[in-house]
């Protein structure tokens, strides 16, 4: 069943869990972040990165997105991730997303306002719900990418919660995604969470708040991010990193067996698959946070 992103969100604030928002450009992917919600019985979001555009155009993958999501038993919501662009936003919306992330946060305060009002504005005409970003993980989602590192080497500026009250009144945003220690791509060494700053922003406003760079975060971390007030959780590094190690020992196992053994994109595309149900079935089941299966 397809959602909106409001919806999707006030249920994990119900219920105090978080909904795992995984980036899915590849049919395998979206198959597999459908089939682990419908495993469980928890609502996921399909998200497709503007920056993925190159190897999953949104005219491809997009439609397929929602068409699944559509005839799920599983609560779905599409949402289109960090989008730069308001015209690429549109052509989202266009084709049926739910949900969309505005990322204005590598431009000034004042712009990023004027633009997410006005993506604002346009999710209201498609009756889809908005998030938008304050602060800065340092390594950007739709640009060029920093794999890795810790948030203090990458330049990342986290969320003033003074600031995200103004923001969040000023531009009619539906979910906050803020910045509080996690960095997109591998994340090398142990992260060090800012908790303090979402317990601030929620004693401030009553806004669902998002975790981007959710991979390399251990389970007794997104348990306390949910618990201040985390309702979407962005995961996309280490679920291909572990298709992609999938892939490998499938090669490595048949070249072991044969030296001259063919291994056909089919079988990959079957390894690959199967590695990601099972680790978004974990993952989603992590971010329920204890709460009981929805469907």
């Amino acid at each position: 069943m397809l959602v909106n992103l409001r919806d999707i969100c006030a249920i994990a604030e119900q219920n105090n869990m978080a909904i795992a928002s995984f980036n899915t450009p590849s049919l395998e992917a979206v198959r597999a972040a459908i089939d682990a919600a419908e495993k469980t019985g928890y609502p996921v979001i399909l998200s497709h990165a503007e920056g993925h555009d190159p190897f999953a155009p949104l005219n491809v993958i997009g439609p397929a997105m929602v068409a699944l999501a559509e005839r799920s038993s599983a609560l779905v919501c599409v949402h289109l991730d960090h989008c730069e662009h308001l015209s690429y936003m549109r052509r989202a919306l266009e084709i049926g997303f739910t949900g969309a992330m505005f990322d204005g946060s590598f431009t000034p305060y004042e712009e990023n306002v004027a633009n997410s009002q006005r993506a604002a504005d346009m999710c209201a005409a498609f009756d889809a719900g908005l998030e938008c970003e304050l602060g800065s993980m340092g390594s950007r989602e739709a640009g060029a990418r920093d794999e890795g590192g810790t948030a203090e080497e990458s330049g990342a500026v986290y969320t003033d919660p003074v600031q995200a009250e103004e923001f969040i009144n000023s531009t009619g945003l539906d979910i906050l995604a803020c910045s509080f220690g996690t960095v997109h791509g591998i994340y090398k060494g142990e992260p060090h969470l800012n908790f303090d700053v979402l317990t601030d922003i929620r004693k401030r406003v009553n806004t669902p708040l998002v975790m981007h760079g959710g991979s390399g975060v251990s389970d007794e971390d997104y348990h306390k991010a949910i618990n201040a007030g985390i309702r979407k959780i962005n995961y996309y590094t280490y679920g291909v990193k572990f298709a992609g190690d999938a892939v490998r020992s499938l090669i490595a196992e048949r070249e072991a067996q044969s030296s001259d053994a063919i291994v056909y994109w089919h079988d990959m595309t079957v390894a690959a698959y199967e590695r990601l149900v099972d680790d978004f079935t974990n993952v989603v089941t992590v971010f329920a946070n204890g709460a009981q299966p929805l469907a």
